[in-house]
């Protein structure tokens, strides 16, 4: 039963990508630098090539971001393996979770609750599947507003890059005891709630050839890291 579940979600989750990329495919990716974690993502075999113009088009309106392990979020991860007594026994929130990554370190680190939170469905089943590939056990939400677990720590990688993010910040910190935010976009964060507590090293996986700049993380922390 357990094994046709999974197949059952592996299918569905491939299926949506291919709506966006219908060669593409799902394999199971070993992590730089996170040998603790494996992630279904998008085959690299997909992005070493060129696309029609209905591919591209289909990028930018539906981009299947679940589909990688955006840096920021692979620092966050590894972070939070490194340092667990920031999550052991807490009850954690992973905003724009995505592939579900950093939900499934809070898991792995000994979080007492570790919610994966995104509104696109597909990420949703993309954490879910995640989750079960490394054993993780994780809670599975949409709407963050519609969330009303009990939070003590809230973690969100990579979305400060639109400006229009930025007003969550406030939220965040009235929601949570601690927020932790990782950005390889945002520099020098202007936020009186925040400090720079590091900056990590990083990249997204699959390798997009991003410049070097943006494989450095920023991490920001408020509440008792302040």
């Amino acid at each position: 039963m357990f094994v046709a579940s999974k197949t059952t979600m592996h299918n569905q989750l491939e299926a949506s990508l291919q709506q966006v990329l219908p060669a593409a495919k799902l394999t199971i990716s070993a992590l730089p630098g996170l040998p603790e974690i494996r992630l279904w993502l998008l085959d690299p075999e997909n992005l070493d090539r060129a696309f029609a113009s209905e591919e591209t088009q289909r990028l930018l309106e539906s981009p299947p971001y679940w589909g990688f392990c955006w840096g920021s979020g692979l620092a966050l991860a590894r972070w939070i393996l490194d340092n667990p007594d920031h999550v052991r026994g807490k009850r954690v929130l992973d905003f724009g979770a995505g592939s579900g990554i950093v939900a499934i370190a809070c898991a792995l680190a000994g979080a007492k609750t570790s919610i994966a939170c995104d509104l696109d469905p597909a990420a949703q089943l993309a954490s879910r599947l995640n989750a079960e590939l490394n054993q993780a056990e994780i809670g599975i939400a949409g709407d963050y507003f519609a969330c009303r677990d009990s939070i003590d720590l809230l973690l969100a990688a990579d979305v400060l890059y639109d400006s229009d993010n930025h007003p969550l910040l406030d939220h965040f910190t009235r929601r949570a005891r601690q927020t932790l935010i990782a950005d390889s976009r945002v520099r020098d964060l202007q936020h009186a709630d925040f400090r720079k507590l590091t900056t990590l090293n990083s990249q997204t996986w699959p390798d997009l050839g991003e410049p070097l700049e943006f494989r450095q993380v920023a991490l920001y922390g408020s509440g008792w890291f302040c």
